[in-house]
Parts: structure tokens; C-alpha cells; sequence
């Protein structure tokens, strides 16, 4: 049988000064706030200015732009991301000097046992959103959260925050393991689906993986009944559980589901055997009905009421780059999405297709060989939902040139598609072929997102 395991907490104990490596990061920030709200002085380094640093810089943190020995000198923690290169100089520096140094997925799990009640949001598909609908309840009802989110939220107006309450909402992400450095109070498992295989090697470790994250669960796990992958995993737990679904009878369950206006839902709430209230999204998309039950599951558990429930469905209008309105060109509405994975991407064109426009113009950037290669088949049928669909080549991201893969193969699957050569050529088609009526809309979790900003430049 799996035992809860207690981490040592006594990392941060007799830590005054924490340097971060890569502060300008939307991951650090969040971590560099809440460590900051609690009394620790923080310094970092980046390359490149912009925003994050400038709102470090006003919260008191010491910035040096570029990375030198020198800026590690005197503190007692340096904190790097997965991004910093092993032979960083300040890595190196901390090393010679005896300074500790720890990975920042790492730091995060430290922090979730900072709080009396850390809600921790794992899935392949939905984490960004649900973590965003939980924190803007909690925002909503007063109880002044933390959080830590993989998008940014308007509501907050960053990546996270450092509240004064009890909770602290994290997005727990699954990719090489890092969600098992948490220690969650409450926990989410929203869907298990097929994705960084080329991490796990299959499905079963994938699952093994998220049991070990529910079994790290201190109090109650909330799971998604119409999920076949997440409920496989989690009728082997001797755990709390509580559930929530569409199709099946969950603890928490949507009836009467309704689409108000063309990919917009709302629903009525049924707890156990009673219906407590109704549910309104201001988001596009059925999957997102999912995401609202797993935020009043949660809610609900820890204390919030159905209508404060709801008034955060009705106020939360999406994550960046969550189906993120950028503007118009030629009279088309350009939008932008992190979707990446076949099962996003269905979902989200299935969206835009509801919402009656006249045609579909989906631009996407294919994200790593290994995905592409793995799910070929997968991706050359959801790309085909599109009215047209414009392939610009594969991001590698952190995996080498693969010749085997690229985006020509996926476009000669797919009737009418067109292939460009970089985000440059994918806006420039958009501008000369798209026309008022159109949707526009950019898919991937690398930097698409700068195509939009181009496609509507001129239109501002």
C-alpha cells in the first residue's frame, strides 16, 4: 500500500535571502511574490527586460540584467528554472560558494506546505482555466488567495499572487513528474489523456504518476467521473473522494445543460441527490463545463456558497491565452489558444465552429517531434475542422531537429491546407486572405501568439 509521504520543510528555515536565476519568468514570478509577501529578501538576473521585472522591481526586488558571479554573493538560496543551461554562470558561482540551489518546481512544492489548505489542479487538459476559476472565487469571496497559474489572469493582472488567507491555488503540471514535489491539502484531477509519452514511455506510467499525485493528497481528491482514465486510477485508491461529470452521477453534476448563445453553456447544479443553483459560463466551449464543476466541487468543499459559485462563473472571462480575443484584421476576429495537444485543439475548434462565423481559419504551430510524430494521425484529423487550416513548422522546444516529422507531411494529410515557413509568412497569409465573417484563430503552446499580434497590428 502508498504512504503519504511528509517532505522535510525545513528548507526555508534558515533562509533570508533567495536569488532567482530567470526571474523575468511567469513561473517565478508568482513564487517571488509569495516569498517576498513573506518576509524573505529576494534578488535575480535575467537577459531581457519587460513587464515581470518591472513589477519586481516596484515590489523591492533587486533586478541585474545578465548573469554574473557577483549576484549570488551573500545570499543563502538560488533558485534556477528548467530552462537555465547546467553551465550557467551564477549555477556555477553558487556551487563554488557553497550556496544551495534548487529547481523551482522543486521550491513550489516547499511552498504549497507554506499554507493550511493548498488546492492543487492537475490534468492533461483544463488546468490553466480551473486553477483561474478557482482562484477568481476565492478572489470574489474575500478569502484573499494565493496562486500560483500557468496563464495570466485578469482579474489579478499577472501569473499568481501572494494573498494574506489560508489558501493557496497551484496548476500542477505532470510533465517529467514535476506535480509530485507538491503536497496537496486538496486536489484536482481533472482527465488523463495520452500526452508526454515521450516522458513517461506509455499510458500506464502516465496513470502511475497520477496516483502517486492523489495518494500525496493530504485530505480529498476531486475526480472526474465521466473520465475512464482518471477513474481507472481512482478506484485503486484507499483515498476521499469526491466527483464530479456530465454523463455520470457524480458527487457534483451538471443537469440541463443549455447553450445560451452559440458555444456559451450554463447548467443547473446538482449536489448528491439536490439541485443547489445554476451555473452561467462566460467562456466558450463544452469542455469547460467540466472545469467549472471541478471550481464548485472545490468551492463548495471549503466553504464557499453556490451563488458565490456562480458569481465566479459569470465573471471569469477566460485565462490568456484561453480562446484570447487579440482584435481584428480585414474585418475577421483573431483570436489565440494554447490548445497543443489533439484532444485541445477538438475541443476548442469544435468552440469556434459553434459560434456560427463563416469561416474557420486555424493557424497552428505544431509543438515538439515527438508529439507530432506520436499523434500524427490524431492531429491530421482534428486539423481537418477547420474551413482552412495553416501549418507553420514544428517548435522543437527543448527536443532536437527530427527530419523524419515536419509540418509538410501534416499538410498533405489535410485537403486545402497551406504551408508557410515561419509566424511572419502565417500572418502575412491571414492578412491578404481573411475577410470580415471570418474567425481567426491561432493554436499551440509555443510562441504562435506573436502571429495574432501581427495579424492585428494594423488594425488597432
Amino acid at each position: 500500500m502508498f504512504m503519504y509521504t511528509d517532505y522535510n520543510q525545513h528548507l526555508l528555515d534558515n533562509v533570508k535571502k533567495i536569488h532567482f536565476i530567470g526571474c523575468g519568468g511567469s513561473g517565478m514570478y508568482p513564487l517571488i511574490q509569495i516569498l517576498a509577501a513573506k518576509g524573505y529578501e529576494i534578488s535575480g538576473s535575467d537577459v531581457l527586460d519587460g513587464s515581470i521585472i518591472r513589477y519586481e522591481r516596484e515590489m523591492g526586488v533587486k533586478v541585474s540584467l545578465g548573469h554574473s558571479a557577483d549576484n549570488v554573493i551573500g545570499t543563502d538560496m538560488v533558485v534556477y528554472s528548467a530552462a537555465i543551461s547546467k553551465d550557467n554562470v551564477e549555477l556555477n558561482a553558487a556551487a563554488s560558494y557553497g550556496i544551495p540551489t534548487i529547481e523551482r518546481s522543486v521550491l513550489l512544492g516547499y511552498v504549497s506546505r507554506l499554507y493550511k489548505q493548498s488546492i492543487c489542479v492537475s490534468g492533461t487538459h483544463g488546468k490553466t482555466t480551473t486553477t483561474s476559476m478557482i482562484t477568481t472565487a476565492l478572489e470574489l469571496a474575500g478569502r484573499d488567495p494565493s496562486a500560483v497559474i500557468g496563464g495570466k489572469l485578469p482579474l489579478i493582472n499577472g501569473y499568481g499572487k501572494a494573498g494574506k488567507g489560508d489558501d493557496i491555488v497551484i496548476e500542477s503540471c505532470e510533465f517529467a513528474e514535476t506535480f509530485l514535489k507538491l503536497t496537496p491539502y486538496l486536489s484536482v484531477v481533472l482527465n488523463i489523456d495520452n500526452d508526454h509519452l515521450d516522458y513517461y514511455g506509455s499510458m500506464g506510467e502516465l496513470k502511475f504518476a497520477f496516483k502517486r499525485f492523489a495518494l500525496m493528497t493530504k485530505f480529498m481528491i476531486f475526480a472526474n467521473a465521466d473520465d475512464k482514465n482518471t477513474m481507472d486510477v481512482m478506484y485503486t485508491l484507499d483515498r476521499r473522494v469526491r466527483t464530479f461529470g456530465i454523463q455520470n452521477d457524480g458527487d457534483y453534476q451538471a443537469l440541463n445543460v443549455n447553450e445560451y448563445k452559440p458555444g456559451f453553456f450554463e447548467f443547473d447544479l446538482k449536489e448528491w441527490s439536490k439541485i443547489t443553483g445554476h451555473i452561467r459560463l462566460a467562456v466558450p466551449g463544452y469542455h469547460n463545463i467540466y472545469n467549472a464543476l471541478a471550481m464548485c466541487a472545490v468551492c463548495r468543499f471549503i466553504g464557499l456558497t453556490v451563488e458565490q459559485c456562480a458569481d465566479a462563473a459569470l465573471n471569469f472571462k477566460g485565462a490568456g491565452r484561453r480562446f484570447e480575443v487579440y482584435g481584428e484584421c480585414n474585418g475577421a476576429l483573431v483570436v489565440d489558444d494554447y490548445a497543443h495537444h489533439p484532444t485541445e485543439l477538438r475541443a476548442t475548434l469544435n468552440t469556434a465552429k459553434e459560434m456560427g462565423y463563416k469561416r474557420l481559419i486555424a493557424v497552428h504551430q505544431p509543438f515538439t517531434y515527438s508529439r507530432t510524430k506520436m499523434l500524427f494521425n490524431d492531429f491530421v484529423d482534428v486539423l481537418k475542422i477547420p474551413d482552412i487550416t495553416v501549418l507553420t513548422p514544428i517548435m522543437g522546444s527543448r527536443e532536437p531537429n527530427d527530419p523524419t516529422i515536419t509540418s509538410a507531411k501534416l499538410a498533405a494529410q489535410i485537403p486545402g491546407s497551406v504551408l508557410v515557413n515561419s509566424l511572419e509568412e502565417a500572418a502575412e497569409w491571414v492578412k491578404q486572405n481573411a475577410r470580415e465573417g471570418d474567425l481567426v484563430i491561432t493554436l499551440g503552446c509555443g510562441d504562435i501568439y506573436k502571429a495574432s499580434k501581427m495579424m492585428v497590428a494594423d488594425n488597432k
